[in-house]
């Protein structure tokens, strides 16, 4: 089991970790939503839960919730500039399927 930042992720998540001094890392989950049944949830982590899953990437903690982990397992996560947009970009092998507005996805 693995979550990965690339480096470009992870110097934005450092941005966000210096603006916000209580923070010990990122938190990356799911929730249950849109066409397709699931979407990103990505935030600062203030505390780890006793169900959290942590992993280190590029000298982060990346905290994942129990619930979350069966379907983000194994994501690369990255940064990109694209014009004016700036915005994470979520690689997970466990998608099969992304509604056309690109909001949600679906798993094996």
């Amino acid at each position: 089991m693995a979550i990965a930042l690339t480096e470009a992720a992870a110097r934005r998540v450092h941005e966000f970790l210096g603006r916000r001094p209580g923070a010990i890392g990122l938190r990356f989950g799911v929730r249950r939503t849109g066409c397709s049944g699931w979407a990103y949830e990505v935030d600062l982590a203030d505390a780890i839960a006793a169900d959290d899953q942590v992993f280190e990437s590029q000298g982060l903690k990346v905290v994942v919730d129990a619930r979350s982990l069966p379907v983000v397992d194994g994501t690369e996560i990255d940064f990109a500039r694209k014009g004016l947009d700036a915005e994470f970009v979520f690689r997970n092998p466990r998608v099969r399927a992304e509604c056309g507005c690109g909001e949600s996805f679906t798993v094996e």
